[in-house]
C-alpha cells in the first residue's frame, strides 16, 4: 500500500508498504541482474550502502540457475539472503534488446537464448509463473518495448497487445497467489506505459492500464533512444493520468540529473545499471561531476573520490590508490568503484526525501543543477 507524505508541485514524498518491508520513496533500486550485484557486491554490502530494493531479472535467472531451481530453494529473497524487498522485471526488455533472436506474437515471444541458442517461449502467463517461483516482492507485467523512433501504426499495436498481455498477467498472478505452495502470495503487479513517444498513445495506454486497478504503475520505453526533452515530455504527460495512491516507476533511468528531474516531475521509483555499469569502468559520480579515476592527473591525488561522501570506498582510499587498482586491473577496483558510485546514488534520494520533507526541494534541485552532470 502506497502512502503518499507530501507534494511539493510534482514531486512526491511517500512510502509503500510490502511483505518484505517498508520502502520510503523517491527510490532507487540497485539492479543485481542475476540476483548479483556486478562488481562484487553481496547483500551484506547492499545494506551498508543503503539499499532498500534490489531489482532481478526474470529472463537471466529463468536461464541460470532457472527460476524451478530458486524456488526448490525457498525463493530469491532466501536464495541470496536479503530481506528487504525485490523487484523482477518481467523479461519483457529482454525480448526487445534480442530483437535479432526473436518473433512476438499475440500469444507471446518466441526466441532465442543469449547463451547457447535454444528456443524459448515467453508470454504473460510464463512471465508470471517464473516470477512467481522467483517469490520476488513486486512482479511487473509482461510487455513489448518498441524502440525510438517507432512508427505510429507499430507503437499503436504494440501498446494495444500490451493491455491485452496486462489483463492476463493479472488473471495469471491472482491465480499463483492462491495456490497452497506459492512461496509469496502477496506478490504486486505493476503494470507499464507504453506507446513510444506518441503522447496520444501513450495518455490513452495509461488510462486503459490505471483501469486495472493494480499494485503500482511503470512508464517503459523511455531512455532506448529517444532525447532527454521527449523523455521529460513523456513522463508530463502521462503523470497526471497515473493514480495518486499508487507508486510510479520510471524504468531502466538514468543519470543523477535525469532523477531529481523526474522526481520533480513525479515520479517515484527508477532503476539503472549505469552506476554500477560505469564504475567498472571507471567513471565515478561525485558531488562534484563526473570523474575518470583513470586520469592521470589523480596518480599522486591523496584526496577521497568525493571528500563530501561518506561510503566505505571514500573514508578509506585516496584517488591515487583507486586510480593505481584501475591501471592494474585489480578485481578490487571494481568493487570499491561500484560500493561508492551505488552508495552514491542511494544518497542522492536520502537527500532527495530530506528535501521534500523540510519542504527545500525546489532549491535542492537548482543546487544540482549544471552540478552532477558535468566532467571533472
Amino acid at each position: 500500500m502506497y502512502r503518499l507524505i507530501s507534494k511539493h508541485g510534482r514531486a512526491r514524498r511517500g512510502e509503500f508498504k510490502t511483505v518484505h518491508g517498508t520502502i520510503q520513496t523517491p527510490v532507487f533500486m540497485n539492479v543485481g541482474t542475476a540476483a548479483a550485484i556486478k562488481g562484487a557486491l553481496d547483500t551484506f554490502d547492499l545494506k551498508d550502502i543503503g539499499c532498500q530494493v534490489e531489482l532481478s531479472n526474470t529472463y537471466h535467472l529463468h536461464l541460470r540457475p532457472g527460476d524451478e531451481v530458486i524456488r526448490d530453494m525457498g525463493g530469491l529473497h532466501k536464495f541470496m539472503n536479503w530481506d528487504r524487498p525485490i523487484l523482477t522485471d518481467s523479461g519483457g526488455f529482454q525480448v526487445f534488446s534480442l530483437a535479432k533472436l526473436r518473433n512476438i506474437k499475440e500469444e507471446g515471444v518466441y526466441f532465442s537464448s543469449h547463451i547457447d541458442g535454444h528456443k524459448i517461449f515467453m508470454g504473460p502467463e510464463e512471465s508470471m509463473r517464473i516470477q512467481s517461483n522467483l517469490a520476488s516482492t513486486i512482479a511487473m507485467a509482461f510487455d513489448e518495448c518498441v524502440e525510438n523512433p517507432c512508427e505510429r501504426q507499430y507503437a499503436q499495436d504494440s501498446a494495444d497487445m500490451t493491455v491485452r498481455w496486462l489483463k492476463r498477467c493479472k488473471d495469471e498472478l491472482a491465480r499463483l497467489n492462491s495456490l497452497d505452495n506459492t512461496i509469496n502470495k502477496n506478490q504486486m503487479l505493476f503494470g507499464i506505459n507504453q506507446g513510444s513517444t506518441y503522447r496520444d498513445i501513450r495518455i490513452e495506454h495509461m488510462k486503459q492500464i490505471v483501469d486495472l486497478d493494480l499494485n503500482g504503475y511503470a512508464i517503459g520505453g523511455l531512455a532506448v533512444g529517444e532525447s532527454t526533452e521527449d523523455m521529460y515530455n513523456i513522463i508530463e504527460a502521462v503523470e497526471p493520468y497515473m493514480p495518486e495512491d499508487k507508486p510510479r516507476y520510471l524504468m531502466g533511468v538514468g543519470t543523477p540529473i535525469n532523477i531529481i528531474e523526474a522526481v520533480y516531475r513525479g515520479v517515484d521509483f527508477f532503476d539503472c545499471v549505469m552506476p554500477s555499469r560505469n564504475a567498472r569502468h571507471g567513471t565515478i559520480f561525485t558531488s562534484e561531476g563526473i570523474l575518470n579515476i583513470r586520469n592521470a592527473k589523480y596518480e599522486r591525488d591523496d584526496r577521497p573520490v568525493d571528500p563530501n561522501c561518506g561510503c566505505h570506498t571514500c573514508r578509506n582510499f585516496s584517488r591515487a590508490y583507486f586510480r593505481h587498482l584501475f591501471k592494474a586491473n585489480e578485481m578490487l577496483a571494481m568493487r570499491l568503484a561500484v560500493i561508492h558510485n551505488l552508495y552514491f546514488y542511494n544518497n542522492l534520494m536520502a537527500e532527495i526525501r530530506s528535501a521534500l520533507d523540510n519542504g527545500k526541494f525546489s532549491e535542492y534541485r537548482q543546487s544540482k543543477l549544471g552540478v552532477l552532470d558535468r566532467h571533472i
